[in-house]
């Protein structure tokens, strides 16, 4: 299997070292190099990096790239089988990053990999969305309103991702390239439009990136209608989380809601 899994980075850092993984300076467009594969090679939408984030990365690998399969991971999170990891550092954490057989082991019997579903016990993910303090109701509307007016036969599909309490998150996932082309072929047209629609010019830095958060929705919006089988996998930080605060952010948020 030819296997290509992107690691989007927007600056140096250490990388697996197996050559399945492709670090990709996202959003490169009028920047220095920095030895990765670039986002502003052939055709490519690296300047609007700024709103979409690590879709620049999906977009160039979609028009650029030769694979059987095409994956997509970040910088500081990567997928693993490795049980126990929580207390291993960084250098350990280099060592358990999913390896080349261990993908292929998963995609002989799978077209897609995603990660582990990220719960939200005590709202939908429609609510989660809202509630952040970066993101805007009218940004999710005109999502809808896209996926209907394009669409219209994936309109129920988003529908449930949204009242669901679970979603696959990060944009992380390893898919057979025929989907990946056929999912992109899908996911731009839309981001694209809804891009063109909301005025980011009084948003700040994060909230400018609405594309970016809706996009991590998409995935699951496109295989909800679709079906392909697919393997859960566990994601891995590769630097410490307070998850103390974490929790403590996301209770307070809540509240205030």
């Amino acid at each position: 299997m030819k296997i290509k899994i992107l690691v989007a980075a927007h600056k140096e850092y250490r990388m697996p070292k197996d050559p399945m993984y492709l670090p990709i300076q996202v959003g490169a467009e009028g920047k220095r190099s920095f030895g990765f594969q670039r986002d502003d090679t052939g055709e490519h939408i690296s300047s609007a990096n700024p709103r979409m984030c690590e879709l620049t990365a999906i977009y160039w690998a979609w028009k650029n790239l030769d694979a059987d399969y095409v994956g997509l991971v970040h910088y500081r999170r990567h997928f693993t089988v490795a049980k126990r990891i929580r207390r291993l550092k960084g250098k350990e954490k280099f060592l358990m990053v999913l390896s080349k057989d261990e993908t292929e082991r998963i995609l002989k019997q799978y077209d897609l990999i995603l990660p582990n579903k990220r719960k939200y016990y005590i709202e939908s993910i429609r609510s989660h969305f809202l509630h952040l303090p970066y993101t805007y109701d009218k940004d999710l509307e005109a999502l809808g309103r896209t996926i209907k007016k394009l669409t219209p036969d994936y309109f129920d599909a988003y529908e449930t991702v949204m009242n669901r309490r679970w979603a696959h998150m990060f944009n992380m996932f390893v898919m057979k390239k025929d989907c990946f082309d056929k999912y992109c072929e899908w996911l731009f047209p839309i981001l694209q439009e809804v891009d063109s629609k909301i005025d980011v010019t009084d948003y700040t830095p994060m909230e400018a990136r609405a594309v970016a958060y809706l996009g991590e929705f998409m995935l699951d919006i496109w295989n909800e209608k679709n079906k392909i089988p697919y393997k859960e996998v566990d994601v891995m930080f590769m630097e410490k989380q307070n998850w103390l605060v974490k929790g403590g952010k996301f209770i307070v948020r809540k509240i205030k809601n």
